[in-house]
């Protein structure tokens, strides 16, 4: 029995939709004629997102990812091998759009030679924000303080979900013995993008204020971060209890 010719395209993977390409738009709809007529403030994400990746379907590339990963806040956490996956994007793309998101983030951090001063939950929030934000995993920093509550130094103690069972305090108020410091806030991110604290992120800092008083350390805050927002556990009264 003859067997019907195959159509081209029929078989293996399904090919992608066409897209359409900046040249063919008219020029004044084109990213970088309304980025030197009106400025970047003017353009939407897509747009900026087709500048970085400068080629002819950049725009609907763009477009595409969005769409697919939901919002730029969602694809800073993408990794450059998951961007490579998306067809039309290429190592050399994935890097660029990789320097760029990290290049915002950095931005948004202090200068490094700047003494930085936290006087409120928001201060703190704001300097942790930019990174900790767009992790994919939960950590645990504390931002040391002096008697002035300028920032000695901001590390890292954990990397994994918060628990009472593996956090050991003594770790968590280690920098600031080492440090000789007043003060300092502890801070954990929520990568699920919910701020809300976790019974068992309040049995955590509980535990912690109670060590702090000990060694005549003030814990003065816990801080849930995620991308847009924070939650102030001392604010809400959580673990803080006289």
């Amino acid at each position: 029995m003859a067997t019907q010719p195959m159509l081209f395209g029929s078989a293996g993977p399904p090919y992608e939709h066409a897209r359409r390409l900046i040249r063919d738009l008219p020029e004044s709809e084109r990213p970088l004629y309304r980025l030197n007529k009106h400025g970047t403030a003017v353009l939407s994400t897509s747009e900026l997102l087709a500048l970085v990746f400068s080629s002819a379907d950049g725009l609907s590339l763009a477009q595409e990812l969005l769409a697919r990963f939901g919002s730029l806040h969602k694809l800073s956490r993408i990794s450059e091998a998951q961007l490579t996956r998306v067809h039309g994007i290429g190592p050399s793309q994935a890097a660029r759009l990789a320097a760029t998101l990290e290049l915002s983030r950095r931005l948004q951090l202090p200068p490094a030679d700047e003494r930085i001063r936290v006087s409120s939950p928001a201060d703190a929030a704001q300097l942790l924000m930019p990174e900790m934000g767009h992790l994919d995993q939960e950590e645990l920093r504390v931002i040391v303080l002096d008697t002035r509550n300028n920032v000695l130094k901001i590390p890292t103690i954990y990397k994994g979900s918060l628990n009472t069972s593996v956090v050991r305090v003594a770790e968590v108020l280690r920098s600031a013995i080492e440090l000789q410091g007043a003060a300092q806030i502890v801070a954990h991110n929520h990568p699920s993008g919910d701020p809300a604290p976790s019974p068992e992120d309040v049995r955590v800092t509980r535990q912690i204020v109670q060590a702090g008083k000990m060694l005549d350390i003030d814990v003065l805050d816990h801080l849930v971060i995620t991308a847009t927002r924070f939650v102030s556990l001392k604010e809400r009264g959580l673990g803080f209890d006289d």
